[in-house]
């Protein structure tokens, strides 16, 4: 399932702060996703790559589920709300789904085929969307 983590600040004075997003872990693909209260994003799964999502602003609804190879799940949809600095490990075959509760920014990071011309190769899209379910 989904690990969350709250991240905590780094460092901070007047002039803002500072949170370390990872330590130690280079990323092979990153993107600035920006929602629109309402929208609904994701609803897919990963065979191979692992994606790590962080919220900069808004609300999220999140929701998860283990998949097997064919895209079935394989356990309950989890749903959780997703606030301002937390960090989300979507491991392969985790299904995963956002719903913007206001409008929200997130960073999208990934190991493994995610970005550029290879951004379509590891994304499994779900036939039902997890929030009809």
């Amino acid at each position: 399932m989904s690990e969350i983590i709250k991240l905590d600040i780094a460092y901070e004075d007047d002039r803002g702060i500072i949170l370390d997003i990872f330590e130690s872990e280079p990323k092979e693909h990153g993107a600035l996703i920006t929602f629109n209260k309402g929208a609904k994003r994701a609803n897919h799964y990963h065979k191979l790559s692992t994606q790590y999502t962080f919220l900069i602003s808004g609300k999220l609804k999140m929701r998860t589920a283990k998949v097997d190879k064919n895209g079935d799940f394989i356990e309950t949809i989890k749903e959780d709300l997703i606030k301002p600095h937390m960090l989300i490990t979507h491991k392969p075959y985790e299904a995963h789904a956002f719903e913007a509760s206001e409008n929200a920014t997130i960073l999208a990071f990934a190991c493994g085929l995610r970005g550029g011309k290879d951004y379509e190769k590891d994304v499994y899209r779900l036939i039902m969307n997890m929030f009809d379910k």
